[in-house]
């Protein structure tokens, strides 16, 4: 009876205007004690905080690609918080329950669009002879089964224990010896060493799965995208869009009333949404593919695809030719076309 009841529920919030949402996630939680005062407050914060800095952007000079590596994409407070985690990467009945189920999508969404370009056909193996970068691997969840399909995937992650873990967890699969490695470092590391004059781009795709909303630069990461990935190139994205449903679902549901991810995994403000990750995408030399949104039923523990971006999503973007680049439409157009 639960079950039908929280099912009805998150179908329900699902389809609400995003600015009912929050309004009917107050309903529900009304008798669990929870402090609503307090996400009010937290909430206007917020977004008085974020109107701030439109605003000074507003005055910042476009990007134009002539920059260095410089920043960094390394937020400390995220850093120590996955350090506590860490052990617990493999858990899959404990906090990363979710990004094991989401395996069921983005692997696939990844083999599918890659096989779109990569044409080459090897019974059983259908990524081998590509080589994948997974930025912010953590403990290896998305790594390990990229390798399985052939791929030659490196992870990286700036947090060490997540990397010795993830080192761990391979080590017992032979099949993966000489397909999956990982480095504790950072992408601009990364991108200093194999995308410069002497190394260039070197990798066929980037994957950064739930990584864009913890990072401290989302520039530098696109721009150090650019800079390790072969012209054609693919990257895939998945995160969470800045919507007032996101804020409901994503936050005050899954983190402090149901408690599906540890309180504090994730700040509002770091959300963005598929059109301004276009925006930020395009000048750093990419053309977005497609666009699709994703959902979790935390009853049935499983991810589905859905035409609704409001909160999950998946992004996958090409690294143009500079030719290509320069008659590239505006993203705005290109927004129009691909999202619902």
């Amino acid at each position: 009876m639960f079950s039908n009841k929280f099912g009805r529920l998150m179908f329900g919030l699902f389809h609400l205007k995003p600015t009912s949402a929050c309004g009917a996630v107050r309903t529900a939680a009304g008798r669990s004690g929870f402090s609503w005062t307090a996400v009010c407050k937290q909430r206007t914060l917020w977004l008085r905080r974020g109107a701030c800095l439109q605003m000074e952007r507003r005055d910042e000079p476009r990007y134009t690609g002539a920059r260095s590596v410089s920043q960094t994409t390394v937020d400390p407070a995220e850093l120590r918080r996955f350090q506590l985690l860490a052990n617990k990467w493999w858990d899959e009945q404990g906090d990363f329950a979710a990004l094991h189920a989401m395996n069921d999508l983005r692997v696939p969404f990844i083999r599918d669009n890659l096989l779109n370009v990569h044409r080459a056909h090897h019974p059983g193996k259908p990524l081998a002879g590509l080589r994948i970068l997974d930025v912010g691997c953590g403990g290896g969840l998305l790594t390990e089964p990229l390798g399985r399909l052939g791929a030659n995937v490196l992870g990286v992650d700036p947090v060490e224990e997540s990397i010795s873990i993830a080192q761990l967890h391979s080590s017992h699969d032979p099949d993966l010896a000489d397909s999956v490695s990982y480095r504790a470092c950072t992408l601009e590391e990364l991108a200093g060493e194999e995308g410069g004059e002497q190394g260039g781009a070197q990798f066929d795709a980037i994957v950064a799965s739930e990584v864009v909303e913890h990072l401290a630069d989302l520039e530098t990461f696109t721009f150090c995208c650019n800079s390790v990935l072969k012209p054609g190139g693919s990257l895939f994205l998945t995160t969470i869009n800045k919507t007032n449903l996101s804020y409901a679902l994503a936050i005050v549901v899954a983190e402090q009333l149901l408690r599906i991810v540890p309180s504090g995994t994730h700040d509002w403000e770091k959300f963005i949404s598929p059109e301004e990750l276009e925006r930020l995408l395009e000048p750093n030399g990419f053309l977005v593919q497609s666009v699709q949104g994703m959902m979790y039923n935390p009853v049935s523990g499983a991810w589905s695809w859905t035409n609704s971006t409001a909160i999950n999503y998946a992004l996958h973007a090409v690294k143009q030719s500079d030719e290509a680049s320069d008659s590239s439409p505006h993203p705005e157009n290109h927004a129009a076309a691909t999202h619902s």
